[in-house]
């Protein structure tokens, strides 16, 4: 393992993300909504840009059976560290990873023998524009994946496997992707927007 991913850790039960699943608001939350859970309705998904899990672990806490694909091997050595001490802490934490189920490979190889309702693309965003620091924890991640330049090709394969929608999670001021479709709407959060492609 790499002197960086030596610095990072995948962790389910502490931090914000226990945070996020004691008080996060439910399926009103953005990416619940952009992904299509709702009274009734708890699509299959696929995140296929695992990187930390913490979306497919929010979406796995609000019932939805999720599969996690990550290409770098160290970043998927750290998730299934991760799922691993979640799952030995039990009760809640236990169920949500029996939700979860984690594949090593490269999406767009894996995604057309997958069965997708909803299909979770968040690419290594591009390098902000402003100065600020990105987040250390971002910038060990980045170190580790590098940069998604395959974005576009991911979400054309998506969307040709999705049976009902392919969501792309991006800053909410960065230019669209070059190369894809004009979604069919957006749902918005603070610093994020989902753009929805809805298919079938």
């Amino acid at each position: 393992m790499s002197q960086t991913a030596g610095k990072l850790k995948v962790d389910f039960v502490n931090g914000a993300v226990g945070h996020r699943l004691r008080f996060g608001g439910g399926r009103g939350q953005a990416l619940a909504k952009a992904m299509g859970l709702r009274a009734g309705k708890t699509p299959k998904i696929v995140d296929a840009t695992a990187g930390l899990g913490r979306d497919s672990f929010l979406l796995a806490s609000l019932g939805a059976q999720v599969v996690m694909i990550e290409r770098s091997a160290e970043m998927h050595a750290l998730l299934a560290d991760g799922m691993d001490r979640a799952f030995q802490e039990g009760g809640a934490f236990r169920e949500i990873v029996d939700r979860m189920t984690l594949l090593h490979g490269d999406a767009k190889d894996l995604l057309p023998g997958l069965n997708s309702e909803a299909i979770l693309i968040d690419p290594m965003h591009p390098p902000r524009k402003s100065s600020a620091l990105v987040k250390q924890e971002l910038r060990l991640v980045r170190e580790i994946v590098g940069t998604d330049d395959d974005a576009a090709d991911l979400v054309r394969v998506a969307l040709d496997h999705a049976s009902k929608r392919v969501v792309l999670k991006w800053p909410q001021k960065a230019d669209p992707i070059p190369g894809i479709r004009p979604w069919s709407h957006q749902i918005l959060g603070k610093s994020t927007r989902y753009d929805v492609f809805m298919v079938g």
